[in-house]
């Protein structure tokens, strides 16, 4: 089969794709009903928390977000412990951080208006090249190309690029650069991300429904989901440590709050030791945050981060109801622990602690 690199076939391959969306487009929370305005707040709330992140998981923070801070003026007012809250179990919390930051930056200084371009979008805290293209195309009909990990494996099939990521990003884009049509740019790069999401899948793309079914070299070549093609990726190295988990009698529980910068920065944590790759347990009591009988789970608990790996034991001890947080701790009621700013590894802690418990319960 032969393919046509013109003007008329990238052309073609617009028009396809756009009449495609117009019938199949997601519905989805922050999306504009055909010929309304997109809302720049909402489309750049989206694409902050769909970073490195699902639809599924991102839609429910998404409206809980708006229901709470509506426009941005009212989420540069809320504290940063607020937004930390908010946004806990989401993953990736340095994205928060920079939401608030950027909020306060839009809501002050550029009095409410985002900016329209990619350039000006990128001046932001927390927005990169793709999310100052999504944006800028969706939410102000720049013609930007936005590239996320579905419209990625799209052109990288479409063109049957073989070159592994990420070292074929750079191709990927220039394909997609001059593709974007003039008219509608920001809904074509939505229609290159539903394509991605609901036909063009990473194991078992649907080609036989493929509005690009004619144009696509990687079809062609009869194996698309070889491509896009991905260096090896280097084994994450697992880091140890060990968390404490003090509990009053009354229920209370010891936490802390970490530091402002750095790896979960400013959220909520139970106390524990530093996270090590060549960790000693033996030494792990002596790092405890207050002097207490404590005893050691049978569980632990594991949790993925983007560069390492980390497992966690778990010690447990009961201290009576007088004892008083040290400096930098405090102690958080029971009822009070699903409101405070816990990162996805520090749930799966509470978590384990409380199945434990129960199943103790249980047996007595």
């Amino acid at each position: 089969m032969a393919f046509k690199t013109s003007l008329d076939a990238r052309a073609g391959t617009a028009a396809a794709l756009l009449a495609w969306y117009d019938r199949h487009r997601r519905d989805l929370p922050w999306r504009a009903l055909p010929g309304v305005p997109a809302d720049p707040y909402k489309v750049w709330l989206s694409e902050i928390m769909l970073q490195q992140t699902t639809v599924a998981a991102v839609k429910p923070y998404f409206l809980g977000f708006l229901a709470r801070w509506p426009n941005v003026g009212l989420l540069a007012q809320a504290s940063g412990e607020e937004v930390m809250r908010a946004w806990a179990g989401l993953g990736y919390y340095s994205r928060a951080r920079n939401l608030h930051a950027c909020a306060k930056i839009v809501a002050g200084p550029l009095e409410g208006k985002f900016p329209d371009t990619e350039a000006g979008l990128q001046d932001l805290p927390g927005i990169g090249p793709y999310t100052a293209a999504a944006v800028a195309a969706i939410a102000f009909g720049r013609r930007a190309a936005a590239i996320d990990g579905n419209a990625e494996r799209v052109l990288a099939r479409l063109y049957s690029i073989a070159t592994p990521l990420p070292a074929a990003r750079s191709e990927i884009k220039a394909k997609a650069a001059a593709m974007v049509p003039v008219a509608r740019p920001g809904d074509f790069a939505q229609a290159m991300m539903d394509l991605g999401a609901m036909i063009c899948s990473p194991k078992h793309p649907s080609c036989d429904i493929c509005p690009l079914l004619k144009f696509c070299r990687g079809h062609a070549s009869g194996c698309p989901e070889s491509l896009p093609r991905k260096a090896p990726r280097r084994e994450r190295p697992l880091r140890q440590g060990a968390a404490f988990f003090v509990r009053r009698r009354d229920g209370a529980v010891l936490v802390r709050t970490r530091p402002p910068k750095g790896l979960l920065g400013g959220m909520t944590e139970i106390p524990g030791t530093g996270w090590e790759t060549h960790f000693d347990a033996a030494l792990a009591a002596k790092q405890a945050p207050v002097e207490a009988s404590y005893r050691k789970l049978d569980r632990s608990v594991s949790h993925a981060f983007t560069h390492f790996a980390l497992r966690l034991d778990i010690y447990v001890a009961e201290v009576p109801n007088r004892r008083r947080a040290p400096a930098g701790y405090r102690f958080v009621p029971d009822r009070g622990l699903d409101k405070e700013a816990f990162p996805s590894v520090m749930r799966k802690i509470i978590e384990a602690v409380r199945q434990t418990l129960l199943a103790r319960a249980v047996a007595l």
